[in-house]
């Protein structure tokens, strides 16, 4: 590990200012950049941790909302009765993060801001509709999840932004978390997919549907999200679903799985989370 300047900072203001500057990261939960930097794979000049600022950590309720602070664990957002209930997709994809050991250190916001296509939050984000909170010595400025992304490890965060929140509106009726892996624990996602559905009268008012690892960005089904809406669930519908999410996808090869298995893997756990989804939304 290479010689760096560390920096505890109590405000955001002044944290905001230190990362600004060039080749320095944030510490978050650590479980990213300690291993790279030990690995020689980040080598940055200075490291600016957030532990000691004040109000950016905890999950708290505002009527139907829920906020989530970006220093949260990820072990934190497992076990809260409020995601649990409300948000249960985002609450499962926590849980397949690494060990518990690891979910006891990582943050959510760590988690989203590492910006990989593989995150286990970012589908149960993605269906939740999330508002990113972001700050800066400049002020604060809010985005919806689904654009935050712009590329592997790339997001629309500026030099000294930092995500403080997720705000995650009105609950959905019943919600599921999938991860295809090769491993039973500790394991990256070959995909990820989430569903989130609200019924009324035995019809479908409200789907989506996050995807994970199967593009460049963790991306919306917008058109199986469109099919199911105003419909009745069949399983005709919930076919037709998966095979839309399934072409509206651009998965790749990589060591651990094919573009072709990546893409028909979409189209049944597409059709295997709305199942579970539909069969909470009408408990």
């Amino acid at each position: 590990m290479k010689s760096f300047e560390f920096y505890e900072p109590t405000t955001l203001a002044e944290a905001s200012r230190l990362f600004a500057e060039e080749h320095a990261q944030l510490l978050a939960g650590g479980t990213d950049i300690i291993i790279g930097m030990k690995a020689l794979t980040e080598t940055p000049q200075s490291v600016v941790s957030l532990q000691k600022i004040p109000g950016l950590d905890g999950i708290t309720t505002d009527g139907d909302s829920i906020n989530i602070g970006a220093m949260t664990t990820v072990r934190e957002v497992e076990l809260s009765g409020d995601v649990q209930q409300h948000h249960t997709a985002l609450a499962e994809g926590a849980s397949e993060i690494g060990s518990i050991q690891i979910r006891n250190l990582a943050t959510i916001g760590g988690n989203i801001a590492h910006a990989s296509p593989a995150a286990d939050t970012v589908a149960g984000l993605l269906v939740a509709d999330a508002q990113v909170d972001i700050a800066s010595a400049d002020g604060e400025r809010s985005v919806p999840i689904d654009e935050l992304f712009t590329g592997p490890g790339q997001t629309v965060l500026t030099p000294g932004e930092i995500i403080t929140r997720f705000r995650l509106p009105s609950p959905a009726s019943g919600s599921h978390y999938i991860k295809h892996k090769i491993r039973e624990v500790m394991d990256l996602a070959f995909i990820g997919v989430a569903a989130a559905i609200n019924m009324d009268n035995g019809t479908i008012t409200d789907a989506r549907i996050g995807l994970a690892a199967v593009a460049p960005t963790p991306i919306r089904a917008t058109e199986a999200e469109d099919l199911l809406k105003g419909n009745a669930p069949t399983p005709e519908l919930l076919e037709q679903a998966g095979e839309a999410a399934a072409a509206g996808c651009s998965p790749i090869s990589d060591l651990r799985c094919s573009a072709e298995h990546r893409r028909e893997m979409v189209d049944v756990l597409t059709r295997r989370t709305l199942q579970y989804a539909l069969e909470r939304a009408s408990a």
